[in-house]
């Protein structure tokens, strides 16, 4: 048996590195001293990050992305968790079609997803601005915080909240003052899922955007096919450092809510 679980954690350990080893070559390209993308780098060098943060296009589809991912956390947060409360809690003959439909974003192709919105948007000139990606954004994040806070609201202990009620609580003040708190690492969580599926959407983005209003990672796109240098790799650095750091934080939250 020791052999086996030997053989099974170096198997493991094997293909979360093969999952992880692109990710990480990303860090030394980044550093790279010359002018194209390769690997071993030759030199170590923080040029590409400057040039990055020198280049108005790319502080502005970084400001662009960031007001979006923001707002979609919000937004996309707070609807999902009243929806989940509905598909938990409520007593509604449609739960189960309301519960599909909250997941559909997840089911269907982005690109299908991407030209649909593009045929709607277009013709009410919601292409390109932050009303038109804030939509989008929070239709494809809403199944993130549904699957999130259903699954800690099943946990959670309904007695608890009659228990409020009972005592003379309304629904809002049971739901603030006793549901919220002890799912409150679920909706932190949710959020930072909700961030990250803004922040990092491509696809959906190549049909919205336009001159006007640019996501960061439809810049990326756009300088891999006509500027190719490591400022690709430093900015993909700077994400992959973003989505660390919000997790780690959240579990860091988690920690010191269960000691």
């Amino acid at each position: 048996m020791t052999i086996v679980r030997l053989a099974g954690g170096v198997g493991i350990g094997a293909v979360l590195f093969f999952l992880l080893m692109p990710t990480l070559l990303i860090v030394p390209m980044s550093l790279n001293g010359t002018a194209y993308i390769e690997l071993p780098p030759r030199g170590l060098t923080l040029r590409w990050y400057l040039d990055y943060l020198a280049d108005p296009d790319w502080r502005a589809a970084t400001v662009f992305s960031l007001k979006i991912a923001l707002s979609t956390a919000v937004a996309a947060t707070a609807t999902g968790t009243l929806a989940s409360l509905a598909i938990v809690r409520g007593s509604l003959p449609g739960r189960n079609a309301l519960k599909a439909l909250a997941m559909a974003p997840m089911i269907v192709p982005h690109v299908v997803f991407g030209v649909a919105l593009y045929l709607v948007f277009s013709p009410i000139g919601l292409t390109g601005n932050f009303t038109g990606f804030l939509i989008a954004h929070c239709v494809l994040s809403i199944p993130y915080v549904v699957i999130t806070v259903s699954a800690a609201l099943e946990r959670f202990d309904p007695a608890l909240e009659r228990a409020a009620l009972s005592c003379g609580a309304s629904r809002t003040r049971a739901f603030f003052s006793v549901v919220l708190p002890n799912i409150a690492p679920a909706v932190a969580v949710a959020a930072v899922f909700a961030f990250l599926a803004s922040f990092d959407e491509a696809t959906v983005a190549f049909f919205i955007s336009d001159t006007g209003g640019k996501t960061i990672s439809r810049k990326m796109f756009e300088d891999i096919d006509f500027n190719l240098t490591p400022v690709i790799a430093a900015v993909s650095t700077l994400m992959v450092a973003i989505s660390l750091l919000l997790m780690g934080s959240v579990e860091l939250l988690k920690g010191r809510r269960e000691e």
